[in-house]
């Protein structure tokens, strides 16, 4: 696990924690030395979780999930040192990407084509008003139907890349064993009128989700990385 400048702190705390209490001559068995791991991870996760990287690293990142040759114009979502959530970069092609959320553990960017914004910007309202997953979709579904919540005629990508809370340094944004799935919105279609399974087949392999609604997509999810699967 990486160790970001702002949790050296309480590390060094922790740590002297543990040299008091081998120095108080008690048997320092495995169960408190196990404790003690655990509060430093806790705590340290925590720290990661609350603290919000400078603009610019949040744009590098939010570029990770956008294709090599959109990345330089995609328009880039960011959080201030408030966790709202703001524009951090304007852009000039139909791509906006949004950046790691400093409030949930892990690490997850997304890149989409800029007609799903409707879309995408109910959904965070919703959310942000409390709404679970299946009230956000139950919520959209009849507001596209009804004609107040607009989704795209047209074929329209989205692109997600994730890791592990471990395998992310919030302080560099170095990523390992970074995942990248492609998702592409197709309201309304079903298997029958795509051609695809309702399940993948084999990593890669495309399929389609939420068929005959407002949410069809296909998703295709490449096999993970050999190491994350150890």
């Amino acid at each position: 696990m990486h160790l970001p400048c702002y949790a050296r702190p309480v590390s060094k705390i922790l740590f002297t924690f543990m040299l008091i209490f081998t120095a108080s001559h008690q048997p320092f068995h495995m169960k408190s030395f196990l404790l003690i791991l655990f509060l430093t991870q806790t705590v340290l996760r925590s720290f990661a979780q609350n603290n919000v990287p400078s603009a610019e690293l949040q744009i590098k990142m939010a570029l990770m999930a956008a294709p090599a040759d959109k990345r330089d114009s995609a328009m880039v979502y960011g959080y201030d040192k408030n966790k709202d959530l703001v524009v951090l970069r304007k852009g000039l092609n139909e791509f906006i990407c949004l950046s790691d959320d400093p409030s949930l553990a892990g690490f997850s960017v997304a890149c989409y084509h800029r007609v799903l914004e409707p879309f995408m910007q109910r959904g965070r309202e919703l959310k942000k008003q409390g709404k679970a997953a299946k009230e956000i979709f139950d919520t959209r579904e009849k507001e596209v139907k009804a004609g107040t919540l607009i989704m795209p005629k047209q074929p329209a990508t989205l692109y997600v890349y994730t890791t592990k809370q471990d395998d992310y340094n919030s302080t560099t944004g170095e990523i390992k064993n970074g995942y990248l799935r492609s998702v592409i919105y197709i309201p309304y279609a079903t298997a029958q009128s795509t051609g695809l399974s309702l399940k993948p087949e084999a990593p890669g392999m495309p399929w389609i989700m939420n068929p005959g609604t407002h949410g069809a997509h296909i998703m295709i999810n490449p096999a993970p990385p050999a190491t994350a699967t150890k």
